[in-house]
């Protein structure tokens, strides 16, 4: 299992010098790769990985300054552009329209890749040194366990990061306890078969009065000025903020599950499907604030590496059947509460698909279902959890 762990770094202000101009460098190739593969499909002929790869070596012959990075960096440049040349590639084929890469802007292009060689970590001082670039300290709050495979060092706003990916053995025997059902949501987070109810954070939702605020500052903004960047560093925080606040929640929320439940059911659900499908564009930012993606990566992860089962089941009619006798009665997404016409089972929504699920997870019969009543769990006591600095999964 390939586990990432993120260290927050501190480059001095040479070293910061090497990895901009760096990252502009590869930002360069990137681009020219990208607009060489569109020119040569314009003209009838199919590019290939292996074609751009052996183009990087006289690309460096044309343009001297592209010696100043590492070669796998380079490398891993051109596999990062066929990586979303292949994913652009699966959503066309599942019929969804889609248009073109775009290239990449001095914002949208943030982290070097050191795959397998080209760093040294020293753990006793606390310092990578990167090749052609030089040593830079980093904070390990948390020692990393395993084989070092390769990495990454990334910009956030005006913060550094390096993401050590180190291979581990996963040895644990599947655990035996406790089983539970979940459905996650909109209007609560979570919802399970016990009858816990999480509450959805929202944390995109409730900082975008102060984002729409800083936005319009910048569009007043002479582009590229002081203020402009200034500004833009503001908006950038905002956004690290949100994202650290998610991260925070979700890594508490699946350790929570993972330590209580020796198996765990969930829906197989195509997410991006979901935001594609949605008629909202308020719908769609909704399912992207709720992260439902991350949760069961981190979920998968930590379940992997503590022995518990994850299952993942058919999402169809999880909502729409009654847990109960097992009839179909359907609902909009606007009626909440599961009301069987026919054995007179009333129950919530989520709280009746997180019992199905848990049922086809387990693939047990339809039983009565005892009425239980529901606990509601705030953010603030997910927040309260014990605090963990997990490693997690690079995506």
């Amino acid at each position: 299992m390939l586990l990432s762990y993120k260290y927050r770094a501190y480059p001095g202000a040479t070293t910061e010098t090497r990895l901009n101009s760096a990252l502009d460098t590869c930002r360069w190739l990137y681009n020219t790769l990208l607009e060489e593969c569109t020119t040569t499909r314009e003209h009838g002929i199919t590019p290939t990985m292996r074609g751009t790869q052996a183009r990087i070596v006289t690309l460096k012959d044309e343009n001297p300054f592209l010696k100043g990075v590492y070669s796998k960096v380079l490398q891993m440049v051109n596999y990062t552009l066929w990586s979303n040349i292949a994913a652009l590639s699966q959503t066309k084929k599942r019929g969804w329209k889609i248009g073109k890469l775009r290239f990449k802007s001095a914002f949208r292009y943030r982290t070097l890749n050191y795959n397998q060689s080209g760093f040294k970590i020293d753990r006793e001082h606390g310092t990578i040194t990167f090749s052609k670039i030089g040593a830079i300290p980093f904070t390990m709050h948390r020692p990393y366990a395993g084989t070092v495979k390769g990495v990454l060092i990334t910009r956030r706003g005006d913060r550094w990061y390096v993401i050590v990916q180190a291979e581990q053995e996963v040895s644990e025997p599947k655990r035996e306890g406790r089983s539970v059902g979940i459905d996650l949501g909109l209007t609560s987070f979570a919802a399970d078969s016990d009858g816990a109810m999480i509450e959805n954070p929202r944390f995109y939702e409730y900082s975008l009065k102060k984002i729409k605020k800083i936005q319009q500052s910048i569009a007043r903004k002479k582009r590229f000025s002081k203020n402009w960047t200034k500004a833009k560093s503001k908006l950038e925080k905002v956004y690290d903020r949100i994202t650290n606040q998610k991260g925070d929640f979700l890594h508490k929320l699946s350790r929570r599950y993972v330590d209580t439940y020796a198996t765990i059911c969930v829906e197989d659900l195509d997410i991006k499907g979901l935001k594609e499908k949605g008629n909202s564009p308020g719908l769609h930012r909704s399912i992207h604030d709720a992260s439902w993606g991350r949760f069961y990566s981190y979920l998968a992860c930590k379940a992997e590496s503590a022995g518990t089962n994850l299952v993942k089941v058919d999402p169809r009619n999880t909502s729409q059947i009654c847990s109960n006798c097992g009839s179909i009665v359907k609902k909009t997404l606007s009626e909440r509460v599961h009301e069987c016409p026919y054995c007179g089972f009333v129950a919530d929504r989520d709280h009746n698909a997180a019992v199905n699920i848990h049922r086809v997870g387990m693939e047990q019969p339809f039983e009565p279902v005892e009425t239980i009543p529901l606990h509601h769990i705030s953010v603030m006591q997910v927040l309260s959890m014990k605090q963990e600095a997990p490693p997690f999964r690079a995506g």
